[in-house]
């Protein structure tokens, strides 16, 4: 692997030094020239640009080809880095420090990729691209709104399952094969710290070999969560381990905890239904059971995803759900007996119920793998087994103190457990020890449930953003999307979904993002760049996507007045019902005011068409309470901006003749894009 470094300089910069063979220097005036090298392998890009001299008119660019190789660590060190896990955390810590130059060594007890690529998110994801299909074929109508006509789809399981493994199997070799090729030493064996920048790998109860390193890093993960009295037994009693391997697909399977991992086996099992039986033309429809302690389904989620998210994922599925109870005990199938699930209620304790069921998914979340890494030797005390540490991942031992050279990244500190921020706190940690101040925001950080449709969120959620308000003392908006205003979902027939933006009216600050529908983990991206790099809702209303695309679903959300779904949060326009004021019909008044409103906007989204010729056309409309001379002016207003809907417009109006009594109906339009 190799990388491109572009360096760029004033004139009157010094020379850069040469750093391979292969650098390509290219000095230019006014016409500067470019040149290329055949030794050139674009396997990676990093760039580097340096400040420039306020009046530099001529450039110097230099291009170079320059393949990092582990570094040479101080002859008092074997190492001026040692990882301990070579997960994804470990591993895009390790490539970091090799561009450093460091001499680098990652110590790795199981195999490499860790809990993502092998029992995680690489295998899942391969599972639910198997239960997208296999939804879409399953659809009639969606198929047939296409024009498409499908045979009855089925599938083979153990090609599904075969394909979830290969899949792992050639993202491990990927990152085997890269830390190699960089000349990271990959150290087979279990990591144990002896003490200050002192490691010791090998099997367990082996005397292992001692290596001394300037830096470690703590990178070892977590393994699943099993709750006191779940007895799992790997065949009928599973966690996500299991689970990933298909080994079949039972009639019934209740699955415990309804977060990430329980959502998106859900939708896994409720696709695929249940293995073709052998009898003729016949198969078993799965059933499943969601166990949730807390008082609501997907409680990590913000609230009106989450009751979005489960009128489309849970509701209208074989599914059925317990909330606020404990599976107080678990017990495998066995002598031909179901699994017995004994439920308590969650703040009582007293029992509920009883659940037998061909499986049970435990669900529950994951628990740091902290046990063995002789932590004692340094004085360090875990809680809850997660190692505690500073805003720069640096470990804090049982005096409150730092550990110096010593960090820990990923699950195993608990600060994000997701794959791609343990990956972000490793370079972080490259860059803190190189000298670099680097503090590493989680709020910018993006997270992900690969349902059909997807859920995505970075940021705060509402409650925890107006939380966040009343201590500092400020206001809060938000803004709503839906995606049937989107031309590209709509194509897809994919217009169930939302997007919301939550932000501060007084500066812009985006607080969080949070999307559900069609591709919507793509989609956050741009979100969360935006919230790391602090950018405001007003510049993000300027941004150009293309058209038509989904991404145009979060340019939306940034413009108050756009949302077809924000008409209830603050009418825009004000009625001027002080005529009313005091007396009764006032209160009766308001409440036609906003009975109007709900029913335009009903019959907007089911029956006004929001695109035309190739162009998003956004209406936002208003039914209030206007003498006749204003009303006839306003609609005059939208037939001339939406000549080909006047049929339509003509329609609604009629629909609301009868209660046009009070000064007659309104219609107003709000915004058109064109």
């Amino acid at each position: 692997m190799s990388s491109i470094s572009l360096r760029i300089s004033s004139s009157v910069a010094a020379t850069a030094r040469s750093e391979s063979d292969h650098r390509l220097r290219l000095l230019s005036s006014s016409s500067p020239t470019v040149a290329t090298s055949p030794a050139l392998h674009f396997c990676g890009l990093r760039t580097e640009a340096l400040k420039l001299g306020a009046n530099s008119n001529r450039w110097k660019v230099v291009a170079a080809a320059v393949a990092p190789q582990n570094g040479s660590a101080s002859d008092e060190f074997d190492y001026n880095l040692v990882i301990i896990g070579a997960g994804v955390g470990g591993h895009g810590a390790a490539l970091h420090a090799v561009e450093k130059g460091w001499k680098t060594a990652i110590i790795e007890g199981d195999v490499v990729g860790g809990t993502c690529v092998n029992r995680g998110c690489v295998p899942c994801k391969a599972l639910l691209a198997v239960s997208g299909r296999m939804r879409d074929l399953q659809d009639e109508h969606h198929m047939k709104a296409f024009g498409l006509q499908v045979a009855a789809a089925g599938y083979d399981r153990q090609g599904v399952a075969d394909h979830a493994n290969n899949l792992a199997s050639k993202i491990r070799s990927n990152l085997t094969n890269s830390l190699k090729g960089l000349g990271v030493d990959i150290l087979e064996g279990v990591g144990t710290i002896l003490g200050p920048q002192k490691v010791k790998y090998g099997k367990v109860g082996s005397s292992g070999n001692v290596i001394t390193a300037k830096d470690i890093i703590i990178a070892t993960g977590s393994v699943p969560f099993i709750p006191k009295g779940v007895e799992v037994d790997g065949k009928t009693v599973i966690t996500s381990d299991q689970a990933l391997k298909l080994e079949f697909v039972p009639n019934w399977i209740a699955i415990v905890g309804s977060g990430y991992i329980g959502l998106e086996f859900s939708d896994v099992y409720t696709a695929l239904g249940s293995e073709p039986s052998h009898q003729a033309d016949h198969s078993i429809i799965v059933q499943v059971t969601f166990v949730e302690a807390l008082d609501q389904l997907m409680p990590g989620f913000d609230p009106e995803i989450g009751k979005l998210a489960q009128r489309v994922l849970i509701n209208p599925r074989k599914i059925d759900y317990y909330t606020g109870v404990f599976a107080s005990k678990i017990a495998p199938a066995k002598d031909g007996k179901p699994v017995m699930i004994d439920l308590i209620d969650a703040k009582t304790k007293e029992p509920k119920d009883t659940l037998e069921v061909d499986a049970a998914l435990i669900a529950t979340g994951r628990a740091p793998f902290t046990k063995g890494l002789g932590l004692e030797n340094i004085r360090v005390e875990t809680q809850r087994g997660f190692v505690p540490v500073d805003e720069h991942m640096q470990v804090i031992d049982a005096d409150g103190k730092l550990v110096p050279h010593l960090y820990c990244i990923g699950d195993a500190n608990g600060k994000m457990m997701l794959a791609h921020a343990a990956s972000a706190q490793g370079i972080s940690v490259v860059e803190q020890i190189s000298g670099k101040d680097n503090v590493l925001n989680h709020l910018s950080i993006p997270a992900a449930c690969f349902t059909h449709p997807e859920i995505s969120m970075v940021g705060l959620t509402e409650p925890q953003a107006r939380e966040k308000a009343e201590k500092e003392g400020f206001e809060v908006s938000v803004a709503k999307t839906s995606f049937k205003a989107n031309t590209k979902a709509l194509a897809e027939n994919e217009g169930e979904g939302l997007a919301k933006l939550i932000y501060r009216p007084d500066n812009g600050e985006i607080l969080g993002v949070h999307i559900f529908g069609l591709h919507a983990a793509d989609l956050i991206h741009e979100a969360s760049n935006a919230i790391a790099l602090g950018t405001r809702i007003q510049d993000i209303k300027f941004a150009v996507h293309a058209h038509p695309t989904l991404s145009e679903v979060g340019r939306t959300g940034s413009m108050k007045s756009s949302p077809i779904l924000h008409w209830y949060i603050r009418p825009p326009i004000q009625t001027d019902t002080s005529i009313f004021s005091g007396s009764m019909f006032h209160f009766q008044l308001e409440a036609a005011y906003r009975l109007l409103c709900a029913l335009t906007s009903f019959f907007i989204s089911r029956f006004f068409p929001l695109s035309d010729a190739g162009s998003v056309v956004k209406f936002f409309f208003f039914v209030v309470m206007e003498k006749p001379g204003k009303q006839k002016h306003l609609v005059d207003q939208l037939k001339m901006s939406v000549k080909a809907k006047m049929i339509m417009v003509d329609e609604l109006l009629d629909e609301f003749g009868r209660i046009r009594g009070v000064g007659g109906v309104v219609i107003e339009l709000f915004g058109v894009c064109s």
